[in-house]
Formats: structure tokens, C-alpha cells, sequence
């Protein structure tokens, strides 16, 4: 158990489900996460950190191990059994690699994307559901908005309105990803820390 987790709020439960120790870092593979009072690194790496069973019928894809600790001890409700979840941490940046891994390992599996309710986590919405699907898109900013492009095919997305389920319905793409975004914060950490002050 460690404290600063229990103060925030994480269960025992869930601190075992991660393999959580007294110090928090979070090893994916070449670099490590790291999390402490006033302080949160996430790498940068083609790796991914994984926690939960290769089994699992649904994966929480988030950017880091914190955030999906706080997303399910937020959402432990909606998830009565742990056993059937996997999570993974990509890091501060989407590579193509992961998605490769991803699909290889958990094909045909339900997929929650955890990342900001800003544009930066909406887009990264969009590029982890779409690396995961094999579907090679670019995304660019242009002065009229979000710019897609599949192929031959683009849709431009004012900035609010560029976010998963927008892009799934313009480019017709099934089976549907779901996001998860906390109603009064930016992040699901972000969240946690003020539940916790209060």
C-alpha cells in the first residue's frame, strides 16, 4: 500500500490490481514512470506498461499508470469485477508500434480510451482508436479547424467538434470506440486530487 494513494483515495484493491509499492515508478521497459508529492514524469517510449490479464474482455488504454488508477477508483462502480479488465499506459506520446501491439495481443476486445477533455486528448482519442484499428490517418490544424485525412477522404472538424465519436461517424468506422472523460476536470488524476482536498 502507499500512502500517498490511499490519501487520494486508490483501495487497497485497486493499489494491489497494479502491483502498486511504497515508491510509485512504473517500469515500461526502457524508461519508467514516476509519480510523488508535487510530481508526475510520464516517458516518452514505443512501450507500453500493462497491467491485468491478457484475457480481459475490455481494455482502458490511458496516458500514464496514474491516470488509470484514478479513472477506475472514479469508475469502480461501472466495473464490478476486475478480473475482466486490462489497462495501458502509453506514455506522453501515441507511436504506430503500439497500436501494432495492441491489436495483436487484444484483438476483438472492448476498448475504453482515457485521456484529457481537452483538443490534444480528443485527438488522441482519435489516433489511438484509429492505430489500433490499422487505419492510417494524418490529422492537422488548419485555419477553418481539425483537419482528417483518410486516404482520398477528409472531413475538417470545428475544434470542439473534433473528438472520437465525430470522427468514428464521418468516417464510418465500426466497431466503436468509447472514451472516458470526467464530468468536472481536465483529467481523471485532476479530478481524484480535488474529491480528495474537499
Amino acid at each position: 500500500m502507499n500512502r500517498l494513494l490511499t490519501r487520494l483515495g486508490v483501495s487497497p484493491e485497486i493499489q494491489a490490481f497494479f502491483k502498486v509499492s511504497a515508491k510509485l515508478y512504473f517500469s515500461y521497459g526502457d524508461q519508467q514512470e514516476h509519480y510523488g508529492e508535487g510530481l508526475h514524469t510520464v516517458p516518452s517510449t514505443q512501450n507500453l506498461w500493462v497491467a491485468g490479464s491478457h484475457h480481459a474482455t475490455h481494455v482502458i488504454v490511458t496516458y500514464s499508470v496514474i491516470e488509470a488508477m484514478a479513472f477506475i477508483t472514479l469508475n469502480r462502480h461501472r466495473f464490478p469485477r476486475l478480473e475482466q479488465l486490462a489497462f495501458i499506459a502509453i506514455g506522453n506520446r501515441w507511436y504506430p508500434e503500439q497500436g501494432n501491439w495492441i491489436r495483436q495481443n487484444f484483438k476483438g476486445r472492448k476498448f475504453t480510451l482515457v485521456f484529457g477533455k481537452d483538443l490534444i486528448g480528443h485527438i488522441t482519442d482519435i489516433k489511438v482508436a484509429a492505430g489500433i484499428k490499422n487505419i492510417a490517418i494524418s490529422v492537422f490544424h488548419s485555419e477553418n479547424g481539425i483537419v482528417i485525412c483518410r486516404g482520398s477522404q477528409s472531413h475538417i472538424f470545428k475544434q470542439e467538434q473534433a473528438t472520437l465519436h465525430a470522427f468514428q461517424e464521418a468516417f464510418g468506422i465500426r466497431p466503436r470506440f468509447r472514451t472516458g472523460k470526467p464530468v468536472q476536470s481536465l483529467t481523471f488524476l485532476e479530478q481524484l486530487k480535488y474529491d480528495a482536498e474537499r
